[in-house]
Formats: structure tokens, C-alpha cells, sequence
């Protein structure tokens, strides 16, 4: 028995090595690629809020600010997520104080709502998805009843750490500043 392709050795190898490379699909790569239409960083948007501009009013806000259990418990949470670390109980420290008039992003507790949870540039951290809804709205009514915002009826509890300032209750009530030093109109109305 002889193969067919005994007396063609050469021919047969030459049809073999057409057959391998008809048979190898080369991936082809662009070594260059077009360059892509894009607005870079400063179009994108952290945030809405913008320093000075109030938040849309919102029902909870007022639910949580004069009721004193919901002050308390932003009191300890407060305590408990640390933050303190940065505001040092209310007085300022690398992060802004939250006893005084002054309110970088709105002195409502819509803007403290939104501040603890999208956070800022420069330091605060965005709490999303890390602190529960109710603890947010309990927290930024603490942080503002500590600068007097917070109704005499309802207050928080006593502080168990050094006294450095009145108690919430005691504060006497600030009238909030934006960053400019103009008193924001509190009602949303330019």
C-alpha cells in the first residue's frame, strides 16, 4: 500500500502548510485608538448642593429636630461614629465647628441630612449605605441643636464628657450664615 502523496512529498507538505495557516485566524489590534470624546473630570458632579443653596424642604427633617428621643440618640450616635474625631464636640477641630453661625453648605437639616450622607470635598466622608436612614436624620438634628437651632421642649440628654460649651438646651440660638456671612432666607425663597 502506498500513500498518495509517496511520489508528491513536496506538493502535499505545501497543501498541508496552506491548510495550517487558512486555518489561524490572527486577532487583529489596533495599536492606536481614536480618541474619545469626554468632558474630564471637573463636568462631573459630586452633588447637587452647592455652598449657600438650601435644600428642598423635607417632612422628616421636622419629626426628627423636635423630638427629644431622636436628639438623644444623635447625641450618642454622634458619639459613636466618631465624630467628634474631627468636629471635637461641636467646637471644630480639622473639621468645621457645629456650634457657631456659620454653615458652609446650609444650616438646615435637609443640607446637615445631605452633608453626613453624600459627604464633602476636602475631608467629610460620604456615610451612604453605612448609617442607617434614621441614624442620618437622628444625627443632623443633634448637629444642629448644637448651635441653639433646636427647640428649648426638646432637647438632648446631658453630655458625659467635659463641658466646654452650655448644654443644647442652654445654647443661645444663632442666627445661621452662609458661607458669604448673609443670613440665608430659611424658607427656601430667594
Amino acid at each position: 500500500m502506498s500513500s498518495p502523496c509517496r511520489g508528491n512529498n513536496g506538493i502535499c507538505l505545501l497543501l498541508a502548510c496552506l491548510l495550517v495557516l487558512a486555518g489561524c485566524e490572527r486577532e487583529e489590534r489596533q495599536t492606536r485608538a481614536e480618541p474619545v470624546n469626554e468632558t474630564g473630570p471637573a463636568a462631573v458632579s459630586m452633588t447637587g448642593l452647592y455652598p449657600g443653596e438650601p435644600s428642598p424642604p423635607d417632612p422628616r427633617g421636622q419629626e426628627y429636630e423636635g423630638n427629644a428621643f431622636h436628639l438623644a440618640q444623635g447625641k450618642q450616635l454622634y458619639t459613636w461614629f466618631n465624630c467628634a474625631g474631627c468636629h471635637a464636640h461641636g467646637g471644630g477641630d480639622i473639621g468645621p465647628a457645629l456650634i457657631d453661625d456659620q454653615w458652609i453648605y446650609g444650616s438646615g437639616i435637609e443640607n446637615i441630612y445631605a452633608t453626613i450622607v453624600q459627604g464633602r470635598p476636602n475631608g467629610m466622608p460620604s456615610f451612604r449605605n453605612k448609617i442607617p436612614e434614621q441614624q442620618v436624620w437622628q444625627i443632623a438634628a443633634y448637629v444642629r441643636s448644637m448651635s441653639g437651632q433646636a427647640s428649648k421642649a426638646a432637647s438632648p440628654s446631658r453630655s458625659d464628657e467635659m463641658q466646654n460649651k452650655p448644654a443644647e438646651q442652654s445654647m443661645p440660638q444663632e442666627e445661621p450664615k452662609d458661607s458669604s456671612g448673609s443670613v440665608p432666607n430659611l424658607d427656601g425663597r430667594q
